[in-house]
């Protein structure tokens, strides 16, 4: 079974900074992208940042320049270096991989982690 598990949310005042870890579990063989999504209260999932096997990264307009996507293929894990927070990054943040190719065969397009909250206080 596959899995991923978040860590790092937590508090921090504006203009601090944090980094988000995610790791996947499981018998894995390769995964195409992973990334990072977050949901604050009353809105919906956003994208922050993804990047793609081949190094591709992407990021949300809201976060360039201040957050840094960065993986490890072979470890399967995924971080996101989060500087200069401010009062509108708060939010509940998943960990997402997509095109996950297990070492017995299956493809599971996608599935997310159980995700881990970040609070930016002003």
């Amino acid at each position: 079974q596959v899995q991923l598990v978040e860590s790092g949310g937590g508090l921090v005042q504006t203009g601090g900074s944090l980094t988000l870890s995610c790791a996947a579990s499981g018998s894995i063989n390769s995964i195409d992208a992973m990334g990072w999504y977050r949901q604050a209260p009353g809105k919906q999932r956003e994208l922050v940042a993804t990047m793609t096997s081949a190094a591709s990264r992407n990021y949300a307009d809201s976060v360039k320049g201040r957050f840094t996507i960065s993986r490890d293929n072979a470890k399967h894990t995924v971080s996101l270096q989060m500087s200069s927070l401010k009062p509108e990054d708060t939010a509940v943040y998943y960990c997402h991989a997509a095109g996950v190719r297990s070492s017995n065969g299956g493809y599971i397009y996608g599935f997310w982690g159980q995700g881990t909250q970040v609070t930016v206080s002003s």
